[in-house]
């Protein structure tokens, strides 16, 4: 029987005492080793990298939206969305025809304003003046024939053809026909009579005519080609106001219109061509004088601004040109294209944009209480989301400006940095996390920032010592990393503090 009852309670006894064994273990593990403290951290001194965390935008570095400088027509259309262009391609262009053609009217100027300098620099050479002369003896002899021809039409248009409808023209002129305006016909005969005078002493000037005196006889024969000129136009008045009757008709004043206006004409051209023959005996006469003078310094100096006149000249044709067309500023890749042949456009306009090639920019805003370490050249590790935190991309700080962004109520500085090198991987608009580095601290001891509490203004860290935390101040100086506390003295290596500091 008690065999029996050894058997029956022996396995019962022996697990009542293993779970003895096993609450006793807990209760020392929770109770012999004391209070539970919290999180810890032992204090190590060592080098510590200064970083300053922030986001931004990838960028490129130059990015435009060009538009056309002036109103105009697209003519032509020269590159598209995603084509690789260089600095100064020409993108596309309104019509400018009519500008090309002034701009190469205003260089043949500037090329011979330059070629007249040169030549006045270099003096007068024995053949130019030859040719010079030459120039004025020809020139001359064209308006000795001008005076004969201006002569031989004047004296046609009033003895053969105004004098059709005039009785005895040369000694006493009246009209033949009835003018409704008595006063314009008296007008008529009275030009008629003066003119006769002037014919017959101009065909004295013109019997004596040689090369010599042509110069002088062309400034008479102008005088008299004026008072033809007078004549016909009252006479053709005259015409137009006559009243037709028995001895006239409506179908004779129409004749007389006709071959007056025949008359007309031919002195109107041969008069154009005295006065552009005159011109060009003064034009030859003045080059002929300037080679005989050479070349003074008076008149290089006024060729020089001849010179710079018509190079203005030329600038001003070309930015005319220069404002039709949108020409590449930078090398790079059009990135849109809206432009089309035949649209009509405004200045106001953006019709293509550019993006340049090669190194990406990161455009990021450091806030106030980090810019302090911040300055160009300043190196970085960059992420990018598209990525991922595993694939990092190198960066340079390149430029901080100097004014403030407010951006959510808060005052932030503009920072950009730069890839140091191209990555076919990296586009613009990515959204690019930035570590900058700022410095690097020296046998320093850094702890976690939420390890440092506040008790009446001052700082303190909770320290472990025999099992017990104690409060001990600290001395803090500028957070080197966002989420990180610089000790200057209070905290020695080696020490054990509360990752959250005990009040």
């Amino acid at each position: 029987m008690d065999a029996f009852l050894e058997r029956l309670l022996f396995p019962q006894w022996r697990y009542a005492l293993v779970a003895v064994l096993i609450i006793a273990g807990v209760g020392y593990f929770y109770l012999g080793r004391g209070p539970n403290l919290g999180a810890t951290l032992t204090v190590s001194q060592g080098d510590f990298v200064e970083q300053v965390r922030v986001s931004g935008t990838v960028t490129a570095a130059q990015d435009v939206a060009l538009g056309f400088a002036t109103n105009g027509r697209i003519a032509g259309v020269y590159a598209e969305v995603g084509q690789r262009v260089l600095a100064g391609t020409v993108l596309a262009e309104t019509e400018n025809g009519d500008l090309i053609a002034t701009l190469a009217q205003k260089q043949a100027a500037l090329a011979q304003a330059e070629a007249n300098l040169a030549a006045l620099v270099a003096g007068t050479r024995p053949e130019e003046l030859a040719s010079a002369s030459l120039a004025v003896v020809n020139a001359k002899a064209s308006l000795s024939n001008a005076i004969q021809n201006v002569y031989t039409a004047s004296d046609d248009a009033v003895r053969n053809r105004v004098d059709l409808f005039f009785t005895n023209p040369r000694t006493n002129p009246k009209l033949s026909f009835v003018v409704a305006n008595v006063a314009l016909q008296n007008l008529v005969e009275s030009d008629r009579t003066s003119i006769e005078t002037g014919l017959v002493a101009w065909a004295l000037i013109v019997a004596n005519l040689s090369n010599d005196t042509a110069a002088a006889a062309a400034i008479q024969s102008q005088k008299y080609v004026a008072q033809v000129t007078t004549l016909l136009a009252d006479a053709n008045r005259a015409l137009n106001q006559g009243v037709p009757d028995q001895a006239i008709s409506i179908a004779t004043l129409a004749s007389y219109s006709t071959t007056l206006a025949t008359a007309r004409t031919n002195v109107n051209t041969s008069a154009t061509a005295l006065t552009t023959a005159a011109a060009a005996l003064d034009t030859a006469q003045s080059a002929l004088t300037l080679k005989q003078a050479g070349s003074t310094s008076d008149a290089i100096a006024a060729q020089e601004a001849a010179v710079a006149a018509a190079a203005a000249e030329v600038r001003s044709a070309r930015a005319k040109v220069v404002a039709t067309r949108i020409v590449a500023p930078f090398s790079g890749i059009v990135t849109r294209m809206d432009a089309k042949v035949g649209e009509i456009i405004a200045p106001t306009t953006s019709e293509i944009s550019l993006q340049s090639n090669g190194i990406f920019e990161i455009e990021t805003y450091v806030p106030e209480v980090a810019i302090a370490h911040i300055a160009p050249g300043n190196l970085a590790t960059t992420t990018l989301d598209a990525y991922g935190a595993a694939v990092t991309f190198p960066a340079t700080v390149i430029a901080v400006d100097p004014a403030e962004t407010i951006r959510d109520g808060v005052p932030t500085y503009k920072t950009t940095l730069a890839f140091t090198k191209a990555d076919s991987m990296i586009r613009s608009g990515m959204t690019a996390n930035v570590t900058i580095v700022t410095g690097v601290l020296h046998d320093a001891i850094v702890i976690p920032s939420g390890a440092v509490g506040m008790q009446d203004g001052a700082s303190f860290v909770s320290v472990i010592e025999r099992g017990t935390a104690s409060s001990h101040p600290v001395s803090v100086g500028p957070s080197p990393a966002l989420g990180q506390a610089y000790i200057l003295s209070g905290l020695s290596a080696g020490e054990v503090i509360l990752l959250s500091p005990a009040h």
